[in-house]
């Protein structure tokens, strides 16, 4: 049981934006999981589309998750400087960077047409990440009838998820794949994992916590309910079903000795995201004197990049958000993979017996 939600498993795949498809989904809540997409990357009426598709492929509970981060602050200068750096790069393929950058995608919080939709199609489920919405937002979601997840990277940020009245406290670990959900990008990181962050959350706090981050089998996801979650989110296992939206080249890389390295930068968006080791991430080191636009004013970059790059064959450049448990990664529709792990809880759970 997920807070009011009568969800058979206790099993939320992430809502990856960009990778999660509504097909996905559907078809992990029809297998009983917690199913979602992100639409952190569209506007309202992509939002809207996405919406209606899962609801035309399942009755059951969704999750729909937006970006709640701080305004991004643009930096000419900065910006500029960082195309400048980018400019080599790009000539290898025989292009030039954007002329300018620019804020690709609105953050939650000041997009009032994206509370409108959510209000008005209730979705069962909506999360945040990377902040919290105006008290307001919140207040009025809740009264839609609608439960509310967060991201905390910390014990501080659960505590003000838990004030600001979210239901459930979504325990990013260090390990996780994709962007961190830290609130400030600003304040020092304290890199909890997973496991020490699901415990201390579910020691201190009141509301459930759900546990993310490196789980990718059911061993893990038992390990994570008897630290006191009620469920584990995870994101990196489902990359590789045929439902989601990877590219070939990313599900190889996922697939193959790549996946044993990953790395945790802001070059390729803007803000700290977990990733496969590739051409891009390893522009983390020569990048260390640069300064690197806000989120997600660097990622206008980056996609041009790795469009630059697809152009002339070249992959690696590409956004191939994975966690640390990326080498135990299967190629199995999202369905099976929901029952493969739920008949892995139950083996985890008679080996303890």
């Amino acid at each position: 049981m997920l807070h009011r939600l009568d969800i058979a498993l206790p099993i939320i795949q992430a809502p990856m934006a960009g990778v999660s498809t509504p097909m996905m989904a559907a078809e992990v809540c029809n297998a009983g999981g917690l199913g979602s997409i992100g639409v952190g990357a569209t506007n309202a009426d992509g939002a809207r589309n996405m919406i209606d598709e899962v609801k035309s492929r399942t009755d059951r509970a969704f999750n729909v998750n937006v970006f709640a981060h701080k305004t991004a602050k643009a930096s000419p200068e900065n910006e500029a400087a960082w195309l400048e750096y980018l400019k080599p790069v790009f000539a290898e393929f025989d292009a030039e960077p954007p002329a300018r950058l620019r804020t690709i995608y609105k953050s939650f919080i000041d997009d009032p047409d994206m509370l409108s939709l959510l209000l008005e199609v209730k979705p069962a489920v909506v999360s945040f990440h990377f902040g919290l919405p105006a008290a307001g937002a919140i207040a009025a979601l809740k009264q839609a009838g609608i439960t509310l997840l967060a991201t905390a990277t910390s014990l501080d940020e659960a505590r003000k998820i838990e004030a600001a009245g979210v239901d459930v406290i979504v325990a990013q670990g260090i390990e996780a794949g994709g962007h961190r959900g830290i609130f400030d990008p600003a304040v020092y990181d304290e890199g909890l994992g997973t496991f020490a962050l699901t415990r201390l959350l579910v020691r201190h706090c009141k509301v459930p916590v759900v546990a993310a981050g490196g789980i990718m089998d059911g061993a893990g996801i038992a390990a994570a309910l008897d630290l006191g979650a009620i469920a584990a989110q995870i994101g990196t296992a489902f990359i590789r079903c045929p439902e989601s939206a990877a590219d070939d080249a990313y599900r190889r890389a996922l697939g193959g000795p790549g996946a044993f390295h990953t790395r945790l930068t802001s070059i390729i968006s803007g803000r700290p995201a977990r990733a496969l080791a590739n051409r891009f991430t390893a522009l983390h080191e020569s990048a260390c004197d640069q300064v690197v636009p806000e989120y997600p004013i660097a990622y206008d970059a980056g996609k041009a990049l790795n469009a630059a790059g697809k152009a002339q064959g070249e992959y690696g450049f590409g956004a191939q958000w994975a966690g640390q448990g990326a080498p135990l990664s299967r190629a199995l529709p999202a369905a099976e993979l929901v029952a493969t792990l739920a008949r892995e809880i139950e083996d985890a759970a008679s080996v303890r017996m």
